[in-house]
């Protein structure tokens, strides 16, 4: 009779048990729903994303100096006119996810770095190389899919030259204190033509070639014109809420 007594406690304390950690792990849900939101199908981007380019004109795009971006619109693509310089969009972003399609030139016949070069630069400072790396050996980190000059990729996905390809990124920006002093530094995802190439890297600065150096506030996307025929298309991006808080002052070790 004890001995039934007894497991009858404990089982009446392991079920109270287990209801306080339901309601302890339904206490820390959010107290409001995600929004939602209709992914996108095929070509067309999810429902919230701002489209920077869907294949019919550049009115989002500018050049550095202000000029009306003259790169070249047809077939649903734009192509870098090459020595009119690079183009950025005239919105500015700080953490996003975006997506981005480009395509080498078929008759890029030139080896290493002269073959398909382009980038994308994340608010025009944290360029992911775009390159003709497909049966094209150069330095690590500087093949397609690297975060220029700091991180190789993890892999080389490239397809050949003349196929289209896909950069997905996720970025979120460093942080500053009042005084322009980076807290801590930021971070890219990339996935190049669906597969993980970059993963939850940091960035150490701004990289070689950004034409906007590294502080706080926004910056725009920018796509770099290096002299070759590179080809982009689909382009959108999504604003992201804001990574963890920076460390208070005082709390990042130093």
């Amino acid at each position: 009779m004890l001995r039934r007594m007894f497991f009858l406690c404990v089982s009446l304390l392991l079920a109270t048990a287990a209801g306080a950690d339901s309601a302890t792990e339904t206490e820390r849900d959010p107290p409001t729903l995600p929004v939602v939101v209709a992914p996108g199908q095929g070509a067309r981007p999810p429902a919230d994303a701002i489209v920077l380019f869907d294949g019919t004109d550049l009115s989002a795009w500018r050049h550095l100096d202000g000029r009306p971006a003259e790169w070249e619109v047809a077939d649903g693509a734009m192509t870098v006119k090459p020595r009119s310089g690079g183009i950025v969009t005239s919105a500015e972003f700080a953490d996003v996810q975006l997506h981005v399609e480009f395509c080498s030139p078929e008759s890029d016949h030139d080896t290493g770095q002269g073959r398909g070069n382009s980038g994308v630069y994340l608010q025009g400072r944290y360029e992911v190389q775009v390159l003709d790396s497909y049966q094209n050996e150069t330095y690590p980190n500087g093949q397609c899919g690297a975060v220029y000059g700091q991180h190789a990729p993890l892999v080389n996905v490239c397809r050949p030259p003349g196929q289209w390809q896909t950069y997905d990124i996720v970025f979120h920006p460093p942080a500053f204190d009042r005084g322009g002093k980076r807290l801590r530094p930021g971070v890219i995802t990339v996935f190049h033509n669906g597969v993980l190439v970059q993963d939850n890297v940091t960035v150490e600065g701004d990289t070689t070639a950004s034409p906007i150096k590294e502080g706080p506030g926004d910056g725009p996307l920018y796509l770099q014109d290096h002299g070759d025929l590179v080809r982009y298309r689909n382009i959108w991006i999504r604003r992201l809420p804001p990574a963890s808080p920076a460390p208070a002052p005082g709390m990042d070790g130093e």
